[in-house]
Protein backbone atom coordinates (compact mmCIF):
# COMPACT_ATOMS: atom_id res chain seq x y z
CA UNK A 1 0.00 0.00 0.00
CA UNK A 2 1.37 3.34 -0.76
CA UNK A 3 1.70 4.20 2.67
CA UNK A 4 4.74 2.07 2.99
CA UNK A 5 8.09 3.61 1.93
CA UNK A 6 11.00 2.79 2.12
CA UNK A 7 12.24 3.47 5.74
CA UNK A 8 8.89 4.69 7.27
CA UNK A 9 4.92 4.83 7.06
CA UNK A 10 3.51 7.74 5.68
CA UNK A 11 0.63 9.68 4.15
CA UNK A 12 -2.35 12.17 4.35
CA UNK A 13 -4.78 12.21 6.86
CA UNK A 14 -7.57 11.37 7.14
CA UNK A 15 -7.61 10.08 3.11
CA UNK A 16 -4.52 7.52 3.48
CA UNK A 17 -3.82 6.88 7.27
CA UNK A 18 -6.34 7.58 9.44
CA UNK A 19 -7.38 5.97 13.13
CA UNK A 20 -8.77 3.11 12.18
CA UNK A 21 -5.53 2.18 9.88
CA UNK A 22 -3.46 3.52 12.96
CA UNK A 23 -4.76 0.80 14.83
CA UNK A 24 -4.44 -2.09 12.44
CA UNK A 25 -0.64 -0.65 12.06
CA UNK A 26 -0.44 -1.06 15.68
CA UNK A 27 -1.97 -4.72 15.56
CA UNK A 28 0.09 -5.47 13.05
CA UNK A 29 3.79 -4.13 14.69
CA UNK A 30 2.70 -5.48 17.68
CA UNK A 31 2.70 -9.09 15.87
CA UNK A 32 5.45 -8.81 14.01
CA UNK A 33 7.37 -7.57 17.36
CA UNK A 34 6.14 -10.65 19.45
CA UNK A 35 7.30 -8.97 22.58
CA UNK A 36 7.58 -5.45 24.28
CA UNK A 37 7.61 -3.09 25.76
CA UNK A 38 7.64 -0.60 22.80
CA UNK A 39 8.16 3.30 23.46
CA UNK A 40 5.99 5.46 21.58
CA UNK A 41 6.34 9.39 20.86
CA UNK A 42 4.41 11.82 18.87
CA UNK A 43 4.58 15.38 17.31
CA UNK A 44 2.74 18.37 17.45
CA UNK A 45 0.46 17.64 14.29
CA UNK A 46 -3.34 18.07 15.08
CA UNK A 47 -3.66 14.29 14.69
CA UNK A 48 -1.13 12.87 16.48
CA UNK A 49 -3.04 12.53 19.46
CA UNK A 50 -5.31 10.31 17.66
CA UNK A 51 -3.08 8.56 15.57
CA UNK A 52 -1.04 7.51 18.54
CA UNK A 53 -4.24 6.98 20.94
CA UNK A 54 -4.85 4.23 18.22
CA UNK A 55 -1.79 2.46 17.42
CA UNK A 56 -1.12 2.15 20.99
CA UNK A 57 -4.67 0.55 21.36
CA UNK A 58 -3.42 -1.65 18.50
CA UNK A 59 -0.55 -3.11 20.10
CA UNK A 60 -2.25 -3.27 23.70
CA UNK A 61 -4.41 -5.61 21.71
CA UNK A 62 -1.70 -7.84 20.42
CA UNK A 63 -0.20 -7.90 23.91
CA UNK A 64 2.14 -5.62 23.96
CA UNK A 65 3.39 -3.05 26.96
CA UNK A 66 3.53 0.41 25.75
CA UNK A 67 5.87 3.05 27.24
CA UNK A 68 4.05 6.65 26.78
CA UNK A 69 6.80 9.20 26.38
CA UNK A 70 4.19 12.22 25.13
CA UNK A 71 4.91 15.15 22.77
CA UNK A 72 9.08 14.33 21.70
CA UNK A 73 11.30 15.36 19.00
CA UNK A 74 12.49 11.86 17.00
CA UNK A 75 16.23 11.96 18.59
CA UNK A 76 14.64 11.82 21.61
CA UNK A 77 12.79 8.62 20.96
CA UNK A 78 15.66 6.68 20.12
CA UNK A 79 17.19 7.67 23.49
CA UNK A 80 14.16 6.99 25.46
CA UNK A 81 14.35 3.16 23.63
CA UNK A 82 17.89 2.43 24.89
CA UNK A 83 17.66 3.90 28.00
CA UNK A 84 14.57 2.37 29.21
CA UNK A 85 15.21 -0.91 27.63
CA UNK A 86 12.62 -0.88 24.99
CA UNK A 87 12.18 -4.07 22.42
CA UNK A 88 11.28 -1.20 20.12
CA UNK A 89 10.37 2.12 19.48
CA UNK A 90 7.40 4.31 17.25
CA UNK A 91 7.33 7.52 16.38
CA UNK A 92 4.08 9.28 15.14
CA UNK A 93 5.57 11.71 12.77
CA UNK A 94 5.54 12.79 9.14
CA UNK A 95 9.29 14.50 9.67
CA UNK A 96 9.20 17.70 7.38
CA UNK A 97 5.72 17.17 5.46
CA UNK A 98 3.48 19.31 5.87
CA UNK A 99 1.03 19.35 8.18
CA UNK A 100 -1.31 17.71 6.31
CA UNK A 101 0.79 14.28 6.45
CA UNK A 102 1.02 12.02 9.56
CA UNK A 103 2.92 8.79 9.94
CA UNK A 104 4.95 5.94 11.31
CA UNK A 105 9.15 5.87 12.10
CA UNK A 106 9.40 2.32 13.48
CA UNK A 107 12.82 0.74 15.41
CA UNK A 108 13.87 -1.90 17.02
CA UNK A 109 16.05 -2.62 20.49
CA UNK A 110 18.81 0.14 20.33
CA UNK A 111 17.33 2.42 17.95
CA UNK A 112 18.24 -0.15 14.81
CA UNK A 113 15.97 1.44 12.33
CA UNK A 114 12.79 -1.02 11.08
CA UNK A 115 12.47 -0.45 6.75
CA UNK A 116 11.38 -2.32 3.95
CA UNK A 117 14.69 -4.48 3.48
CA UNK A 118 14.51 -5.15 7.56
CA UNK A 119 10.46 -5.48 8.72
CA UNK A 120 8.66 -2.81 6.74
CA UNK A 121 7.13 -5.22 4.25
CA UNK A 122 6.41 -7.73 6.82
CA UNK A 123 4.49 -5.45 8.84
CA UNK A 124 2.65 -4.14 6.04
CA UNK A 125 1.68 -8.14 4.85
CA UNK A 126 0.23 -8.50 8.61
CA UNK A 127 -1.99 -5.42 8.28
CA UNK A 128 -5.19 -6.87 7.12
CA UNK A 129 -4.81 -9.99 8.63
CA UNK A 130 -4.52 -8.68 12.17
CA UNK A 131 -6.95 -5.64 11.72
CA UNK A 132 -10.10 -7.52 12.84
CA UNK A 133 -7.97 -10.65 14.35
CA UNK A 134 -9.53 -11.42 18.27
CA UNK A 135 -6.58 -9.50 20.47
CA UNK A 136 -4.91 -11.22 22.77
CA UNK A 137 -5.51 -13.00 26.16
CA UNK A 138 -4.22 -10.59 28.56
CA UNK A 139 -3.77 -6.86 27.25
CA UNK A 140 -0.32 -5.03 27.43
CA UNK A 141 -0.58 -2.03 29.75
CA UNK A 142 0.97 1.52 29.66
CA UNK A 143 3.05 3.81 31.73
CA UNK A 144 4.07 7.07 31.21
CA UNK A 145 7.50 8.54 30.81
CA UNK A 146 9.44 11.78 30.68
CA UNK A 147 12.81 11.43 29.54
CA UNK A 148 13.42 14.81 28.96
CA UNK A 149 16.66 15.24 31.91
CA UNK A 150 18.03 11.80 30.97
CA UNK A 151 17.71 13.02 26.72
CA UNK A 152 19.68 16.17 27.77
CA UNK A 153 23.34 14.06 29.24
CA UNK A 154 22.70 12.22 26.25
CA UNK A 155 22.65 14.77 23.49
CA UNK A 156 25.60 17.18 25.82
CA UNK A 157 28.03 14.07 25.65
CA UNK A 158 29.08 14.34 21.97
CA UNK A 159 30.75 17.88 23.17
CA UNK A 160 33.09 19.13 25.71
CA UNK A 161 33.52 23.19 24.54
CA UNK A 162 31.02 25.17 25.48
CA UNK A 163 31.54 29.14 23.91
CA UNK A 164 29.87 31.96 24.81
CA UNK A 165 28.31 32.49 21.40
CA UNK A 166 25.11 34.06 19.92
CA UNK A 167 23.35 31.81 17.94
CA UNK A 168 20.00 31.87 15.73
CA UNK A 169 18.25 28.88 16.02
CA UNK A 170 14.73 28.06 13.88
CA UNK A 171 12.92 25.14 15.30
CA UNK A 172 10.89 25.50 12.20
CA UNK A 173 7.18 25.34 14.50
CA UNK A 174 8.63 21.16 14.77
CA UNK A 175 9.46 19.08 17.87
CA UNK A 176 13.34 19.95 17.89
CA UNK A 177 12.56 22.68 21.07
CA UNK A 178 11.15 19.71 23.12
CA UNK A 179 14.45 18.55 23.93
CA UNK A 180 16.72 21.28 23.10
CA UNK A 181 15.16 23.97 25.84
CA UNK A 182 16.91 22.22 28.61
CA UNK A 183 19.75 21.99 26.88
CA UNK A 184 20.13 25.67 25.96
CA UNK A 185 19.99 25.79 29.95
CA UNK A 186 23.14 24.40 30.36
CA UNK A 187 25.39 26.30 27.73
CA UNK A 188 26.49 29.81 27.90
CA UNK A 189 24.83 30.87 24.79
CA UNK A 190 22.69 33.73 23.66
CA UNK A 191 20.09 32.43 21.67
CA UNK A 192 17.90 34.38 18.64
CA UNK A 193 14.43 32.10 19.20
CA UNK A 194 12.75 31.53 15.72
CA UNK A 195 9.46 29.55 15.48
CA UNK A 196 9.92 27.43 19.05
CA UNK A 197 6.62 26.55 19.77
CA UNK A 198 5.47 23.14 18.08
CA UNK A 199 2.56 23.49 15.77
CA UNK A 200 1.59 20.97 13.41
CA UNK A 201 0.27 23.53 10.66
CA UNK A 202 3.67 24.72 10.31
CA UNK A 203 2.19 28.15 9.71
CA UNK A 204 5.80 30.41 9.12
CA UNK A 205 7.46 27.90 6.50
CA UNK A 206 8.31 24.43 5.75
CA UNK A 207 9.73 22.46 8.51
CA UNK A 208 12.29 21.14 5.77
CA UNK A 209 16.05 22.95 6.10
CA UNK A 210 17.24 21.57 3.10
CA UNK A 211 15.44 24.18 1.08
CA UNK A 212 17.13 27.40 0.79
CA UNK A 213 14.09 29.21 0.71
CA UNK A 214 13.53 27.60 4.76
CA UNK A 215 16.80 29.13 5.50
CA UNK A 216 15.94 32.59 4.84
CA UNK A 217 14.97 33.62 7.95
CA UNK A 218 17.47 31.92 10.44
CA UNK A 219 19.80 33.54 7.84
CA UNK A 220 18.29 36.74 8.11
CA UNK A 221 18.82 36.71 12.12
CA UNK A 222 21.97 36.14 12.01
CA UNK A 223 22.54 38.95 9.81
CA UNK A 224 20.28 41.55 11.80
CA UNK A 225 21.21 40.30 15.18
CA UNK A 226 25.23 40.18 14.75
CA UNK A 227 24.85 35.99 15.48
CA UNK A 228 28.20 33.95 15.14
CA UNK A 229 26.32 31.39 13.06
CA UNK A 230 22.63 30.00 12.64
CA UNK A 231 20.72 26.25 12.66
CA UNK A 232 17.26 25.34 11.07
CA UNK A 233 15.76 21.54 12.23
CA UNK A 234 13.58 19.70 10.56
CA UNK A 235 10.27 18.89 11.87
CA UNK A 236 11.02 15.98 14.13
CA UNK A 237 14.31 17.02 15.08
CA UNK A 238 16.73 14.46 13.61
CA UNK A 239 17.85 16.90 10.96
CA UNK A 240 19.87 19.97 11.28
CA UNK A 241 21.60 22.70 8.63
CA UNK A 242 23.74 25.41 9.66
CA UNK A 243 24.27 29.05 8.36
CA UNK A 244 27.52 30.62 8.71
CA UNK A 245 27.64 34.39 10.62
CA UNK A 246 27.19 35.75 6.93
CA UNK A 247 23.65 34.65 6.76
CA UNK A 248 25.32 31.45 4.37
CA UNK A 249 23.94 28.38 4.26
CA UNK A 250 26.52 25.40 5.09
CA UNK A 251 26.38 22.20 3.21
CA UNK A 252 25.90 19.10 5.35
CA UNK A 253 28.92 17.58 3.91
CA UNK A 254 31.09 20.09 4.97
CA UNK A 255 29.89 20.47 8.17
CA UNK A 256 30.13 16.86 8.64
CA UNK A 257 33.41 17.30 7.79
CA UNK A 258 34.25 19.96 10.00
CA UNK A 259 32.99 17.84 13.05
CA UNK A 260 34.54 14.33 12.00
CA UNK A 261 38.06 16.23 12.53
CA UNK A 262 36.71 17.15 16.38
CA UNK A 263 35.77 13.53 16.81
CA UNK A 264 38.84 12.55 15.60
CA UNK A 265 40.28 14.49 17.93
CA UNK A 266 38.90 13.05 20.84
CA UNK A 267 38.84 8.98 18.86
CA UNK A 268 42.06 8.88 17.09
CA UNK A 269 42.13 6.58 14.26
CA UNK A 270 38.58 6.19 13.82
CA UNK A 271 36.45 5.22 11.13
CA UNK A 272 33.77 8.03 9.95
CA UNK A 273 31.37 7.50 6.78
CA UNK A 274 29.95 10.05 4.70
CA UNK A 275 26.89 9.22 1.97
CA UNK A 276 28.20 8.95 -1.71
CA UNK A 277 27.01 12.32 -2.42
CA UNK A 278 29.20 13.91 -0.50
CA UNK A 279 31.69 16.32 -1.55
CA UNK A 280 35.36 14.56 -1.73
CA UNK A 281 36.63 17.32 0.55
CA UNK A 282 35.15 15.11 3.77
CA UNK A 283 36.99 11.87 2.95
CA UNK A 284 40.29 14.03 2.61
CA UNK A 285 39.63 15.84 5.51
CA UNK A 286 38.89 12.59 7.60
CA UNK A 287 41.96 11.18 6.17
CA UNK A 288 43.95 14.60 6.99
CA UNK A 289 43.13 14.27 10.79
CA UNK A 290 43.90 10.55 11.22
CA UNK A 291 40.96 9.48 9.89
CA UNK A 292 39.43 6.22 8.23
CA UNK A 293 37.04 7.39 5.31
CA UNK A 294 34.07 5.25 4.30
CA UNK A 295 31.33 5.83 2.12
CA UNK A 296 27.86 4.73 2.30
CA UNK A 297 24.02 4.74 0.52
CA UNK A 298 21.75 7.21 1.00
CA UNK A 299 18.94 6.58 3.70
CA UNK A 300 19.29 6.57 7.57
CA UNK A 301 19.00 2.69 8.13
CA UNK A 302 21.60 1.87 5.71
CA UNK A 303 24.06 4.82 7.35
CA UNK A 304 23.26 3.40 10.66
CA UNK A 305 23.58 -0.42 9.66
CA UNK A 306 27.14 0.16 8.38
CA UNK A 307 28.15 2.47 11.22
CA UNK A 308 27.17 -0.72 13.42
CA UNK A 309 29.07 -3.00 11.53
CA UNK A 310 32.65 -0.93 11.11
CA UNK A 311 32.16 0.40 14.04
CA UNK A 312 32.30 3.97 12.57
CA UNK A 313 32.25 7.26 15.12
CA UNK A 314 30.09 9.38 13.20
CA UNK A 315 28.48 9.54 9.84
CA UNK A 316 26.83 12.67 7.73
CA UNK A 317 24.48 12.59 4.61
CA UNK A 318 24.08 15.59 2.46
CA UNK A 319 19.95 15.38 3.96
CA UNK A 320 21.45 17.02 7.07
CA UNK A 321 21.15 13.85 8.94
CA UNK A 322 24.31 13.90 11.37
CA UNK A 323 25.18 10.53 13.14
CA UNK A 324 26.28 9.90 16.29
CA UNK A 325 27.69 6.72 18.30
CA UNK A 326 26.48 7.90 21.60
CA UNK A 327 27.59 4.58 23.01
CA UNK A 328 28.40 1.33 21.93
CA UNK A 329 25.09 -0.45 21.18
CA UNK A 330 23.13 3.23 20.30
CA UNK A 331 24.19 4.58 17.05
CA UNK A 332 21.24 7.85 16.01
CA UNK A 333 21.01 10.92 13.63
CA UNK A 334 20.38 13.89 16.50
CA UNK A 335 19.75 17.23 15.20
CA UNK A 336 19.95 18.97 18.46
CA UNK A 337 23.42 16.51 19.09
CA UNK A 338 24.85 17.86 15.88
CA UNK A 339 24.32 21.40 17.65
CA UNK A 340 26.37 20.77 20.41
CA UNK A 341 28.61 18.99 18.15
CA UNK A 342 29.17 22.21 16.17
CA UNK A 343 29.65 24.48 19.09
CA UNK A 344 31.92 21.91 20.67
CA UNK A 345 33.96 22.61 17.09
CA UNK A 346 33.72 26.53 17.51
CA UNK A 347 35.03 25.68 20.86
CA UNK A 348 38.09 24.08 20.58
CA UNK A 349 39.27 25.83 17.18
CA UNK A 350 38.30 29.46 18.37
CA UNK A 351 37.47 30.85 14.71
CA UNK A 352 34.47 31.81 12.98
CA UNK A 353 32.29 29.06 11.04
CA UNK A 354 33.07 30.79 7.77
CA UNK A 355 36.58 30.84 7.80
CA UNK A 356 36.43 26.92 8.94
CA UNK A 357 34.25 26.30 6.33
CA UNK A 358 36.34 28.55 3.49
CA UNK A 359 38.72 26.62 2.66
CA UNK A 360 36.35 23.37 2.52
CA UNK A 361 34.75 24.88 -0.94
CA UNK A 362 37.19 23.88 -2.97
CA UNK A 363 35.15 21.80 -5.45
CA UNK A 364 32.28 22.84 -7.22
CA UNK A 365 29.17 20.76 -6.57
CA UNK A 366 25.87 20.70 -8.77
CA UNK A 367 23.19 20.11 -5.89
CA UNK A 368 20.77 17.54 -6.26
CA UNK A 369 18.90 17.68 -9.76
CA UNK A 370 15.91 15.51 -10.47
CA UNK A 371 14.85 14.64 -13.85
CA UNK A 372 11.69 12.38 -14.58
CA UNK A 373 12.32 9.71 -17.06
CA UNK A 374 10.25 6.63 -18.65
CA UNK A 375 12.45 3.63 -17.52
CA UNK A 376 15.40 4.30 -14.23
CA UNK A 377 17.19 1.29 -14.88
CA UNK A 378 17.22 1.82 -18.44
CA UNK A 379 19.13 5.73 -18.40
CA UNK A 380 21.20 4.23 -15.74
CA UNK A 381 22.41 1.18 -17.09
CA UNK A 382 22.33 2.71 -20.66
CA UNK A 383 25.00 5.43 -18.55
CA UNK A 384 26.59 2.79 -16.86
CA UNK A 385 28.07 1.32 -19.90
CA UNK A 386 28.54 4.42 -21.56
CA UNK A 387 31.45 5.32 -18.55
CA UNK A 388 32.52 1.69 -18.34
CA UNK A 389 36.41 2.59 -18.76
CA UNK A 390 35.86 5.30 -16.05
CA UNK A 391 39.05 4.96 -13.41
CA UNK A 392 36.04 4.14 -10.62
CA UNK A 393 32.59 2.74 -10.76
CA UNK A 394 30.99 1.52 -8.21
CA UNK A 395 27.01 0.05 -7.59
CA UNK A 396 26.81 0.79 -4.10
CA UNK A 397 24.12 3.22 -4.44
CA UNK A 398 22.63 3.67 -8.32
CA UNK A 399 25.58 4.63 -10.45
CA UNK A 400 28.51 6.36 -8.97
CA UNK A 401 31.30 7.42 -11.59
CA UNK A 402 34.73 9.20 -11.05
CA UNK A 403 37.36 10.54 -12.91
CA UNK A 404 40.43 12.28 -11.89
CA UNK A 405 38.76 15.92 -12.18
CA UNK A 406 35.42 15.22 -11.18
CA UNK A 407 32.45 13.14 -10.66
CA UNK A 408 28.60 12.15 -10.91
CA UNK A 409 26.24 10.10 -8.52
CA UNK A 410 22.79 9.08 -10.56
CA UNK A 411 19.82 7.73 -8.23
CA UNK A 412 16.98 5.81 -8.17
CA UNK A 413 13.81 7.41 -6.35
CA UNK A 414 12.08 4.99 -4.23
CA UNK A 415 8.70 6.42 -4.77
CA UNK A 416 8.35 7.81 -8.51
CA UNK A 417 10.51 7.10 -12.12
CA UNK A 418 13.12 10.28 -11.07
CA UNK A 419 16.34 10.15 -11.55
CA UNK A 420 18.32 12.29 -8.74
CA UNK A 421 21.97 13.66 -10.00
CA UNK A 422 24.91 15.07 -8.01
CA UNK A 423 27.95 16.12 -9.32
CA UNK A 424 31.41 17.88 -8.09
CA UNK A 425 34.31 18.89 -10.49
CA UNK A 426 37.43 20.83 -9.78
CA UNK A 427 36.36 24.05 -11.35
CA UNK A 428 32.82 25.50 -11.91
CA UNK A 429 33.39 26.29 -15.38
CA UNK A 430 33.78 21.69 -15.36
CA UNK A 431 30.84 21.21 -13.57
CA UNK A 432 28.87 23.30 -15.59
CA UNK A 433 30.11 21.43 -18.53
CA UNK A 434 29.82 17.81 -16.91
CA UNK A 435 26.29 18.44 -15.42
CA UNK A 436 24.86 20.05 -18.79
CA UNK A 437 26.37 16.61 -20.69
CA UNK A 438 24.97 14.13 -18.03
CA UNK A 439 21.63 15.90 -18.08
CA UNK A 440 21.48 15.50 -21.71
CA UNK A 441 21.92 12.21 -22.21
CA UNK A 442 19.74 11.72 -19.05
CA UNK A 443 17.02 13.41 -20.54
CA UNK A 444 17.76 11.78 -24.00
CA UNK A 445 17.26 8.29 -22.55
CA UNK A 446 14.67 9.37 -20.37
CA UNK A 447 11.91 10.78 -23.09
CA UNK A 448 8.29 9.55 -22.90
CA UNK A 449 7.89 9.77 -19.26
Amino acid sequence: MALFKAYDIRGIVPDELDHKMAYAIGRAIGAWLEAGPVAVGRDARTHSPELSAALVDGLRDEGLDVQDLGLVATPMLYYAVGALGSNAGVMVTASHNPGEYNGFKICRAQAVPVGEASGLKEIEALVETRRDAPPAPSRGEVTHHDVVSGYTAHALSVGEHRPPLKVAIDCGNGMASVGLRPILEALPIDVVELYFEPDGSFPNHEADPLKVENLADVAEAVKREGADFGVAFDGDGDRAVFVDGNGDPVSADLATALIARRMLARSPGSRVLYDLRSSRVVAEEVERAGGVAGMCRVGHSFVKAQMREEGAIFAGELSGHLYFRFSKDLVADDGTAALVAMLDVLGAEGRPLAELVAPLRCYSASGEINRRVADTDHVIETIAAEHADAPEVSRLDGLLVRYPTWWFNIRASNTEPVLRLNLEADTEAEMETRRDEILGRIEALGAGA
